[in-house]
């Protein structure tokens, strides 16, 4: 039951961090005052721990460590009740990632090509 109860915790928690890369999630938070919240402030100090590799490789939205560290700031939680900032930091994400699959294509489709001039001159 012990294990059961850490596994939920764990479960929990991780869900709960990875929805903190969605900035419209954050702007829902910041309008209903739980930034205000010194123990949900805390808490969010708490997840901190998820910055540990051990735990980092459990995520699938890495950019909520980013998040979570900015939310360490009291002047980012209070700019999250603006609807506006939210928004610019959700087209900011868009932008990064097209640039990064945009980037990663192109060192892939780099890289495939060396291989097969790698394979051709070996031949």
């Amino acid at each position: 039951s012990d294990d059961s109860g850490n596994r939920l915790r764990f479960q929990l928690e991780l869900e709960f961090v990875q929805c903190l890369a969605n900035p419209n999630y954050l702007n829902f938070l910041a309008q209903r005052g739980y930034f205000k919240d010194k123990a949900f402030v805390n808490y969010l100090k708490y997840l901190l721990y998820w910055k540990e590799p051990e735990y980092a490789k459990y995520l699938k939205y890495p950019q909520c460590l980013h998040m979570l560290e900015l939310l360490q700031y009291e002047h980012f939680r209070k700019e999250l009740v603006n609807a506006q900032c939210a928004k610019f930091i959700d087209e900011q994400q868009i932008l990064h990632w097209q640039h990064y699959s945009r980037k990663r294509m192109r060192l892939q489709q780099a890289l495939a090509e060396q291989q097969q001039q790698n394979n051709t001159s070996v031949k």
